[in-house]
């Protein structure tokens, strides 16, 4: 009688004559990228350092291309953004200490918009681990614990056998939903040591699937064919679970209007029957979904920004569809469904009714028009204006990636992402310098489009150093960089709380000159000729720089209004 735990998978006599004849030459640091190739990893970003050379030299043995920036957090962004255009856990290989601490912004940012990068650091000598002060350069007590409160997971290697696996069970974690960063790291010497294991060939690392308990999709699916006025928030999670088709045939079933996070900017089309589009701080968006009966969250853990600052306070039924089980129910009371969006939304769209409502349509093109009429009693033409052009500009299907930057909030409101996929910005942790490095990621993903990066000038001076790497890989990305002479937002707010603003003034660069100091072309623009002048270069194959000194203006708060 055989049982399955007696089973063993036999290696081929291929594999096994290829196990006996070992080649000689090799180090940990093979075994690290022989195994990234294994999981079907082709490119890596990162940055080297004296304890992590034996992982950088082993690139040169192996068939993965190796992307350099000049910043570690930089390399971080553009990992992420490689994770987002492709799916794929994008490796970012960094050094002890000093490198590996500079990556940590980015890696807050890939954990809050749940981007999958597979960070492999190395690490002091082995015989340094546990926390001894052995004076070793870059030595940490515990360099594992500076991620362990910002990545899924943490992986210590501390000998050669456990490389394979080690980096398995991150690349399993980094694509299992909720995507994530995930943390690895390798000793020097055992990076260094010559290894006599054999090629690493087959590697498993199958990422797990996370399905609904049907009971509780049975209950919201009945909720949701009974509404009378149904609606639905529709967050990052359905543009990475690659499920906005499944949302518009839902949406569609039930007459609900949409909303979107901007997070999930492209999970609904903009220009829907059915779409709220993404103003969601603005009063009028949060008073039509707080007057929802039955309201579909999914993807979104209704957080700061996608409750209008949690000024939000829903009077119906609340089903949220979260596969991040720390976000289910953490702002709202809710029939909570731990599940990935798309397994999801597709038990639903089996188990819903039909529902007739003529009037939905109607409804939304009364909100649009209510904010629209708001927007323009502000007269903020320009930023309108200049928002407008910046989407004429930009061909269909081409991704944008935006810094912390005036004219990036407008578009998270205010922007057609046509498409999908194309959308990008750093709203989830909120750091400065994410738009450029992050738009040489997606170049590297995705050569077939231009990429579009905007920034500001406070923003912009995060990232110069990059204009090396996107003149070196020759990397088809233009960035804009909206010049106003220092941290706009920030003087705003300011000059709003407090009747002046300070420490807000840059002293900065001429931007052209500098880009064309890297041999990157670079041009002056006007509100007049943005248009012009960005299609220009966007049509134009590798980077370029446009930039537009602009004073911008936000539009204002409504979360900061006294209700009745």
């Amino acid at each position: 009688m055989t049982h399955d735990h007696d089973l063993v998978l036999r290696p081929t006599a291929a594999q096994t004559e290829a196990a006996l004849n070992t080649p000689t030459g090799r180090n940990g640091g093979d075994l690290v990228v022989e195994t990234l190739a294994g999981l079907g990893a082709t490119t890596v970003f990162g940055l080297p350092g004296q304890h992590a050379l034996g992982m950088f030299d082993a690139l040169r043995r192996s068939t993965l291309r190796y992307v350099g920036l000049r910043v570690e957090n930089n390399a971080g962004f553009a990992a992420d953004a490689y994770g987002r255009i492709t799916g794929e856990a994008a490796p970012l290989l960094l050094s002890t200490g000093p490198g590996a601490l500079t990556s940590l912004a980015a890696l807050q940012e890939a954990a809050a918009a749940s981007a999958p990068v597979l960070a492999i650091s190395s690490q002091i000598p082995a015989a340094g681990l546990g926390g001894g002060r052995h004076g070793y350069l870059h030595e940490l007590p515990d360099q594992s614990a500076s991620f362990r409160g910002v990545v899924k997971s943490v992986h210590t290697v501390r000998t050669q056998s456990q490389i394979p696996s080690a980096i398995a069970q991150a690349w399993k974690s980094a694509l299992t939903a909720p995507h994530g960063p995930v943390w690895v790291e390798i000793p020097q010497d055992v990076l260094l040591a010559e290894t006599a294991l054999p090629v690493v060939t087959a590697v498993d690392a199958t990422p797990e699937d996370l399905p609904p308990r049907p009971e509780l999709t049975a209950v919201a699916a009945d909720l949701l064919s009974k509404a009378s006025r149904p609606a639905v928030i529709a967050g990052g999670g359905v543009v990475r679970a690659d499920a906005a088709g499944k949302l518009r045939r839902l949406a569609e079933k039930l007459n609900a209007p949409v909303v979107t996070t901007f997070g999930g900017k492209g999970a609904f089309p903009w220009e829907h029957p059915l779409s709220l589009q993404s103003w969601l701080e603005d009063r009028h968006t949060t008073d039509f979904l707080e007057d929802a009966d039955v309201l579909l969250v999914v993807g979104s853990g209704l957080g700061e920004l996608s409750s209008n600052y949690h000024t939000f306070k829903p009077r119906g039924r609340v089903i949220q569809i979260e596969a991040d089980l720390g976000k289910l129910e953490s702002n709202h009371p809710a029939l909570g469904i731990h599940a990935d969006a798309r397994l999801a939304l597709q038990a639903l769209l089996e188990t819903v009714s039909e529902r007739e409502d003529a009037s939905a349509p109607e409804r939304v093109r009364a909100v649009l028009a209510r904010v629209a009429e708001r927007i323009a009693a502000q007269e903020l033409t320009l930023e309108q204006r200049l928002l407008a052009s910046v989407r004429r500009a930009l061909p269909a299907g081409a991704p944008s990636f935006w810094d912390m930057t005036i004219l990036a909030y407008w578009a998270w409101s205010a922007f057609d992402p046509r498409g999908t996929n194309t959308m990008h910005s750093a709203q989830g942790a909120g750091g400065l310098g994410y738009g450029f490095p992050a738009a040489l990621g997606a170049a590297v993903a995705d050569p077939t489009h231009p990429v579009l990066a905007v920034s500001g000038d406070g923003g912009a001076l995060y990232s110069i150093a990059e204009l090396a790497t996107a003149r070196q890989y020759d990397l088809n990305v233009t960035w804009l960089i909206v010049d106003d002479g220092g941290y706009g937002i920030l003087r705003e707010y300011m000059t709003d709380a407090f009747g002046q603003a300070t420490a807000t003034e840059l002293t900065r660069p001429d931007y052209v000159a500098l880009a064309e100091s890297f041999g990157v072309p670079g041009v002056r623009t006007t509100p007049d000729t943005l248009e012009e002048d960005l299609t220009k270069a966007l049509a134009e194959p590798g980077p370029s720089v446009v930039v537009l000194p602009a004073v911008l203006r936000m539009f204002a708060p409504t979360h900061l209004e006294v209700r009745a």
